[in-house]
């Protein structure tokens, strides 16, 4: 489950980023600002580890095609429309290229045309009439012919509109409602009674009266098990991962391998033996990849495909590792009732990184990550955990404090903010990830995975209760002895965020008055729980903006445990009808009022509301058996020549 930033925050200053050379924040398209990251630690790994992440890096790339695919049925093509707009520069009317080359960054940076944070459709400036013209004087036909097929996709606000509708309007369920293209013709109720064995990573379809699953596969060199959807991209990965395999840290080796062959099958018992084996192995240089998280589907079922390759931040994994080694601790601690504690709770390995390459569904703005997501696995392996130190530092050498400045009610607020705020953010995430999400168990009359009974809130929960983990916790004494906090002052800064974030996330929808996100519904489900159960968060008027202002930390102390224990028994016995309740009452609707006062005060700082990360670029050169000599690593601050360089990989379809 990743943990998404809920405010731009870090622990280094911007002196600290490039060398003090130059700002991280690259250009600006609108409120999305493309940042670039970087990965100090890789000019530390040896020759070999270099080798290895290169390759596991050109599998990420190989990978990355799969999202746009899944996120729309029109997506692929239209990436390769405007892409053929974007490469021809000089033969297309200036004015149309600037705003194709516009519409186009952003369309990277999502995955599609939905913006992947509030999912709404993004709009171009450009008509219908102009993107055919530029693709006629780009020599391209052929594609020209598929824009009135593809008009009502591009350039009708009306159509598809939405993502991932959780909460549909009126006549339509919710994969009607919703845009992705995890389903083909079929509605909600033609799934009641139909199994699906392929669960994370098939697309349903009917045809005919009757269903059936597409599986992800490239299937079995020997022919035995047939290719499925997405084989062409699954191929190419899988050659990558067999270059990197031959360069795989100790026990890695066995790990890439389980992945190729599930790739190859698709099936989920091959999916649980590379999760078995990838949780139990710790290398330097890290990666995942698959088909995992299920926040895109609104009945939280199929995966979306991401990748990351990442190096271990050594000095800041120490702090992850106390948290990780006193699991049972903070476990035997939780507010739940004992029959959802566990026993002597595994240690998970926990470590700061930072990240070469991040493709498909996953975004620079995610600081945290614990996987895997199956049951299965960490129930009986325990978890990996990830905090990635290479985004915070970048979006805090971008911002800084301006967010805090504008949002605090008093100068002591702000003061408690500047001071411990950046280390407070730290810390939950890194609480969040390393003894949020694989803490607790669920009862023995659950059978299966919580998610097939919780469906389109599981997500939200989920993320809920590992925030709120880390809420929980943060006054422990446990984290004074461990070196971990100095003042009780990082846990009311923690607090204050928490308050402070119900406003700030507003900015981040500029449509309607309902949340879609996980991570945004799981933050205001937890304020307005606890503004209304304890009265220790109030919304207060100053000098005619509105503060979210914590007033009793005990109060929302104790809000905190009653909300943590009720969603761990919730988790525990699959009981769909309570988190419904708890959540549409007070995670979904926001006063769209409120949210216009929060969009101009963020015009007036200037600031961007969205992120996306412009990747290292790695360089191998070879000797004449074609092993890997060396890599450079570079950062690259042209986000067009990055994109199109990946594409460039299909070019010879």
């Amino acid at each position: 489950m990743k943990c998404v930033a809920l405010a731009v925050v870090a622990t280094l200053s911007a002196s600290s980023f490039l060398g003090g050379s130059e700002s991280p924040l690259v250009e600006r398209v609108d409120k999305t600002a493309f940042i670039q990251i970087e990965a100090n630690s890789f000019r530390a790994l040896t020759p070999r580890q270099q080798a290895l992440a290169y390759w596991l890096t050109q599998a990420s790339i190989a990978f990355d095609p799969i999202i746009y695919d899944q996120m729309s049925r029109f997506g692929l093509l239209q990436k390769e429309m405007l892409e053929a707009v974007v490469n021809a520069k000089d033969k297309v009317d200036a004015k149309t290229y600037s705003q194709v080359l516009a519409f186009t960054k952003l369309f990277w940076a999502n995955k599609g045309n939905h913006h992947e944070q509030t999912g709404h459709k993004i709009m171009p400036e450009f008509t219908a009439d102009r993107f055919t013209a530029a693709l006629l004087a780009a020599g391209r036909k052929d594609l020209a012919a598929d824009v009135v097929r593809l008009t009502p996709s591009l350039f009708d606000p009306n159509f598809e509109p939405i993502l991932t509708a959780k909460t549909p309007e009126a006549g339509k369920d919710i994969i009607e409602a919703s845009s992705n293209g995890f389903y083909s013709g079929v509605k909600l109720a033609d799934l009641k009674g139909f199994t699906e064995h392929y669960r994370l990573n098939s697309r349903v379809a009917k045809e005919g009266g009757k269903l059936h699953e597409e599986v992800y596969r490239a299937g079995t060199p020997d022919g035995r098990i047939k290719p499925g959807l997405y084989a062409e991209y699954l191929r190419k990965t899988i050659g990558y991962l067999q270059q990197a395999h031959e360069y795989a840290e100790p026990g890695q080796a066995e790990v890439i391998a389980d992945l190729i062959r599930f790739y190859e099958t698709g099936e989920y018992s091959d999916w649980l033996n590379f999760g078995m084996a990838w949780v139990q192995n710790n290398p330097t240089v890290d990666f995942a990849s698959g088909f995992i998280e299920t926040y895109r589907d609104a009945r939280a079922a199929k995966g979306t495909a991401q990748t990351f390759v990442c190096v271990t931040d050594e000095k800041l994994s120490a702090s992850m590792r106390k948290i990780a080694a006193n699991a049972s601790y903070f476990e035997g601690r939780a507010p739940w009732d004992a029959r959802y504690k566990q026993q002597n709770a595994r240690p998970p390995v926990a470590k700061a990184v930072e990240t070469v390459v991040e493709t498909g569904d996953f975004h620079v703005s995610t600081i945290g990550d614990n996987l895997p997501n199956e049951d299965e696995v960490h129930q009986k392996f325990g978890t990996k955990n990830f905090l990635f130190s290479s985004a915070t530092r970048a979006f805090d050498a971008a911002v800084g404090s301006k967010v805090a400045q504008e949002f605090s009610a008093t100068p002591e607020e702000l003061a408690r903010a500047e001071k411990y705020g950046p280390g407070a953010a730290e810390l939950m995430t890194a609480m969040h990830e390393v003894i949020g999400h694989g803490s607790g168990k669920l009862s023995p009359k659950l059978t299966g995975d919580p998610g097939s009974y919780l469906k389109e809130y599981y997500s939200t929960l989920e993320e809920a209760r590992a925030d709120l983990v880390a809420l929980w916790n943060v006054f422990d004494p446990k984290l004074k002895e461990l070196g971990l906090v100095s003042s009780d002052e990082t846990g009311r800064a923690m607090y204050d965020a928490a308050a402070r974030v119900m406003l700030t996330q507003l900015a981040r929808n500029p449509k309607g008055d309902e949340l879609e996100e996980d991570h945004q519904r799981d933050r205001q489900l937890i304020a307005r729980y606890i503004m209304d159960k304890t009265g220790a968060i109030v919304l207060e008027q100053h000098d005619g903006k509105t503060f979210a202002v914590v007033k009793d930390y005990k109060k929302m102390h104790e809000g905190v445990g009653m909300l943590l224990a009720e969603l761990m028994r919730i988790k525990a016995e699959g009981d769909y009808p309570a988190i419904k309740a708890l959540i549409d009452k007070y995670g979904v609707h926001f006063d769209p009022k409120l949210r216009d006062e929060v969009l101009q005060r963020y015009e007036k700082l200037d600031l961007p509301t969205y992120w996306t990360g412009i990747n290292a670029d790695l360089k191998a050169k070879f000797d004449k058996e074609g092993k890997v000599t060396s890599v450079e690593i570079g950062y690259p601050r042209d986000y067009v020549k990055q994109q199109l360089s990946y594409s460039a990989l299909y070019e010879a379809r």
